[in-house]
């Protein structure tokens, strides 16, 4: 298949391209680098790379040229970074999902998967797993763009036969995501020896999921047409002490876990409770995300920062 990632230079969509190269696709990453570039240097020789916005209408129509699908990965991504930049958030989701659903009906592309959130739950449904036909709670200007742009996509399935598949990531992770994302961040603070800082009580809970786990599920619901949401969640439920623990553990850190309190910024990031339910990802795909918390950081460690630890520093 001929396939379109805008995107495609950061942290999931380099690792999806990565895996669809390896597969043997003609991929086609559209990205404004404004990150940075995260695709290996194999997989930046064998993609064609083109540098822009995805707000550019005639950018994106270009590149999706005879592609026979899209996934729409281009975000403002970062908690401090969206509540920032809450204009520029809002305009990469809706003018780019705009852009992409356009180029779409111009090149012929039957079918489109859209990088949605988690986020989007907000604070509702904390006692149970969330699924996806759970009442949604936005609450930021990312989650509330994902949210529009999901009903968005499905009122041109419902008009025009278009296969949409919005994706609910729950908190991704693993090689080479950068420190505007929590495991990151406390990876570099315990290598260094600086305190682990927490923001909050540190009780509050997250499911987090292994970056290869969500990329197989990509892959996976490449295969399923129609017009889906669907979590991609691991079904298991860390605090983020617990997170900073044994990210400690397993560097052999002396760091000290310290707690701050959340900028007033973060508000309505900060939701004590989340775990998602993998159960209709399981119907349309028989594939589940069963990499563990322990087992990805693992992989993480020995991927990205083993050559960084000094153990006569550490101690």
């Amino acid at each position: 298949m001929k396939i379109l990632i805008t995107g495609g230079a950061g942290f999931i969509g380099s690792n999806l391209a990565k895996r669809l190269v390896n597969e043997g696709h003609d991929i086609v990453v559209l990205d404004s680098l404004l990150r940075g570039n995260k695709l290996e240097k194999d997989t930046y020789s064998k993609v064609k790379f083109i540098k822009g916005d995805v707000r550019d209408l005639s950018l994106v129509t270009e590149a999706s040229k005879n592609c026979d699908l899209i996934f729409h990965f281009a975000a403002v991504l970062g908690v401090d970074i969206v509540a920032d930049n809450p204009v520029e958030t809002m305009d990469v989701e809706v003018i780019g999902t705009r852009n992409v659903v356009e180029a779409a009906f111009v090149n012929n592309v039957k079918k489109i998967m859209y990088a949605s959130t988690s986020g989007i739950y907000g604070h509702s449904a904390i006692e149970n797993a969330l699924t996806e036909e759970v009442l949604v709670d936005p609450r930021t200007s990312y989650a509330m763009a994902k949210r529009y742009n999901e009903i968005y996509l499905a009122s041109h399935h419902e008009e025009k036969g278009l296969n949409v598949i919005s994706l609910r990531f729950f908190n991704v992770y693993g090689k080479n995501q950068d420190n505007r994302m929590v495991v990151p961040r406390f990876f570099e603070q315990a290598i260094s020896g600086e305190d682990i800082t927490v923001f909050g009580s540190g009780n509050q809970t997250r499911d987090f999921t292994y970056i290869d786990d969500t990329v197989e599920a990509c892959v996976q619901l490449m295969n399923v047409n129609g017009c889906h949401i669907v979590n991609i969640a691991n079904e298991a439920e860390w605090c983020i002490t617990e997170l900073a623990q044994k990210i400690k553990s397993i560097t052999e850190s002396n760091s000290k876990i310290t707690y701050l309190e959340a900028p007033k910024k973060r508000y309505d990031y900060e939701v004590e409770r989340r775990v998602g339910s993998s159960e209709k990802l399981q119907k349309l795909t028989n594939f589940k995300p069963m990499t563990s918390l322990g087992e990805g950081l693992s992989m993480i460690l020995e991927d990205n920062y083993k050559t960084q630890i000094n153990y006569n520093e550490i101690g």
